[in-house]
C-alpha cells in the first residue's frame, strides 16, 4: 500500500449502504423497533441522526436534546434546524436541574477556586481544561492547565494539579452520564436502541466518558476517522453550518474546541498520521507525504501511544471475578 494523502477516502453512498443495513440488522437482533439519538448540533450527532433516519424511517427515530446550563447556545439551535432537515421534530430535555441535584457544578468550581481562589461563575467567569497544542515541536506529556476567563475578559492559566484535575473531570463527567441515563429512559419507553455518535478517534484514543458518551447499545461510525465523517456528512446532506462548525467538547463554560481539549492536532493532519503508525509505515515516507520531519512524526506517533495505554480502561467490559 503506498501510503498518501487520499488513503482516507471513501466512497460515501457505499459506506452510507453499508451502515444502514448494519443499523437495521443489529437493532432487530437486539429486539428493538427503532433508534434514540442524542443530538447537540455537532458533525457526529448529525451523521448518525441521518444514517438512522434512513436506516429505520422518521416513526422510529427519536432524537433527544439535552443542553444544560454550560452547553452554547448555538448548539440547542443547531440541533433543532438539523432535526427539521431530516423531517423530526426532537424533544428538549434540559439535564441542568439533574446537574445541580448531583452537584456538577459546585464539586468542579470546588477545584477551580483551589487553584484561582476569585473564581466564581455567577459574576461571570468561565473556566475550560486545554492540553500543551505544540505536540508536534516539543516532548511533551499531556498535562492539562486550567483557564479561567475574568468577567473582564483577562485570560489566566495554570498548570492543574492532579487533584484538582481529577475532580474537575470527575464532575463534568456526571454531565456525559446523565445525557445516556435520559437516552435509555427515552430508549426503554420505546423500545428502541440507543445509537452512539463516537467517531473512532473519541473511541479508540479516550475521549469519551465510561457509561456515558460510551454507553451505548450500537456504534454507528465508530469505524471511521473524523475525516471520513466529514465526506459522509457532506454526501447525507448535514447542513453546511454544522459542516463547518469547529468541533467542541460543549462541556465547558469557556468556549473549548476539541483539538486544546484532547486531540492537539487538527483532524486532517492526525486521522493521516494515525492510519500510518497502524499500518506501519516507514517515517522517512510518512514525513515526505505530510512535510513534517521524522523528528515531528514520531512526537505524533508517541503522543497516540499514550492515549491509548492511558485509557485502554476506558475500553474494557467489566470484569468477572469468579
Amino acid at each position: 500500500m503506498k501510503f498518501n494523502k487520499q488513503v482516507l477516502d471513501i466512497d460515501p453512498a457505499a459506506e452510507t449502504a453499508r451502515i444502514v443495513e448494519a443499523l437495521r440488522r443489529n437493532v432487530r437482533s437486539l429486539r428493538r423497533y427503532g433508534a434514540v439519538v442524542g443530538i447537540s448540533g455537532g458533525l457526529d450527532s448529525s451523521v448518525v441522526l441521518a444514517l438512522c433516519v434512513r436506516a429505520f424511517g422518521l416513526q422510529k427515530v427519536a432524537a433527544v436534546m439535552m443542553p444544560e446550563k454550560d452547553s452554547e447556545p448555538e448548539s440547542e439551535q443547531m440541533a433543532r434546524r438539523l432535526a427539521a432537515r431530516f423531517g423530526l421534530t426532537p424533544t428538549l430535555e434540559v439535564i441542568t436541574p439533574v446537574l445541580d441535584g448531583f452537584a456538577c457544578y459546585r464539586r468542579r468550581d470546588e477545584a477551580i477556586r483551589r487553584v484561582f481562589p476569585d473564581y466564581d461563575a455567577s459574576k461571570g467567569y468561565k473556566a475550560k481544561i486545554v492540553l500543551p497544542q505544540n505536540v508536534l515541536d516539543e516532548d511533551m506529556l499531556n498535562v492539562f492547565s486550567l483557564v479561567v476567563i475574568t468577567p473582564g475578559g483577562e485570560e489566566l492559566s495554570k498548570q492543574l494539579p492532579v487533584r484538582e484535575f481529577l475532580q474537575i473531570v470527575a464532575a463534568s463527567n456526571l454531565k456525559q452520564r446523565t445525557r445516556m441515563a435520559m437516552l435509555y429512559y427515552h430508549a426503554e419507553v420505546n423500545n428502541y436502541a440507543v445509537i452512539g455518535t463516537a467517531n473512532r478517534n473519541e473511541h479508540d484514543q479516550g475521549f469519551f466518558v465510561k457509561y456515558g458518551d460510551g454507553g451505548v447499545d450500537i456504534k454507528a461510525i465508530g469505524h471511521l476517522f473524523k475525516t471520513q465523517v466529514y465526506q459522509l456528512a457532506e454526501y447525507l446532506g448535514v447542513p453546511e453550518e454544522i459542516r463547518r462548525r469547529t468541533p467542541t467538547t460543549d462541556t465547558y463554560g469557556a468556549p473549548c474546541n476539541q483539538q486544546e481539549f484532547f486531540f492537539r492536532l487538527p483532524f486532517e493532519t492526525m486521522d493521516l498520521l494515525w492510519f500510518a503508525q497502524e499500518h506501519n509505515v516507514p517515517l522517512a515516507e510518512v514525513a515526505q507525504v505530510m512535510g513534517l520531519t521524522e523528528v515531528q512524526v514520531r512526537r505524533a506517533f508517541d503522543d497516540f501511544t499514550r492515549k491509548l495505554r492511558g485509557t485502554e480502561y476506558l475500553r474494557l467490559a467489566p470484569l468477572d471475578i469468579k
